[in-house]
């Protein structure tokens, strides 16, 4: 019961700290789960965001359970994806109460493009990350090339984007071992 609540505890803090959605939080994600923790790698926290990206709701909210049911099965999940939302909730309730009292005051207009603009440099740090990880030759350098041409160009929707690139990921690596496979015979034979 105690690793349920420092699940919570720790997806709180992360939620408390992620202005901006999904993309912001990967660097909070990073450093708090893969980096201090040892919980996930780096690699699985990219697969989540991939999987979470392809599920409905929100990439955080996924990503918290996908994390919470890795380490301590559906009650994991369920303390993870509570914690994270948990600030949310008390936030936007908070804000809702003053909104209309601060709405057209300077001082909150200024720190929300101040936010705003932080928000924007920790999501180009989730996507340097992003390509980091998960460019690693010609063939994924391609696969990432033809999706932005299709989402950017021609409007493709993400999640058929995403099903293709899987898609012929899969393809290729059955071929490709179909190819070394051939190739280890050709060698035996020799």
């Amino acid at each position: 019961m105690k690793e349920l609540f420092n699940l919570f505890g720790l997806f709180f803090k992360i939620g408390i700290m992620t202005f901006g959605g999904g993309y912001a939080m990967l660097p909070i994600l990073e450093r708090e789960l893969a980096e201090k923790r040892n919980y996930v790698t780096m690699d699985e926290i990219m697969d989540y965001f991939a999987v979470g990206q392809c599920t409905p709701g929100i990439i955080a909210v996924n990503t918290a359970t996908f994390i919470g049911f890795k380490r301590k099965g559906i009650l994991g999940g369920i303390f993870a994806t509570i914690g994270v939302v948990t600030p949310s909730l008390i936030i936007i309730t908070l804000l809702a109460t003053v909104l209309g009292f601060v709405a057209g005051n300077e001082i909150v207009k200024n720190a929300f493009a101040g936010v705003s603009v932080a928000v924007c440099a920790l999501i180009v740090q989730a996507i340097l990350k992003l390509v980091k990880s998960g460019i690693k030759d010609a063939f994924t350098v391609g696969i990432a090339l033809a999706s932005f041409l299709a989402s950017f160009f021609l409007d493709a929707s993400p999640i058929i984007v995403i099903i293709v690139a899987a898609i012929v990921g899969v393809l290729a690596k059955y071929f490709l071992d179909k190819i070394q496979d051939k190739k280890k015979v050709k060698e035996a034979v020799k």
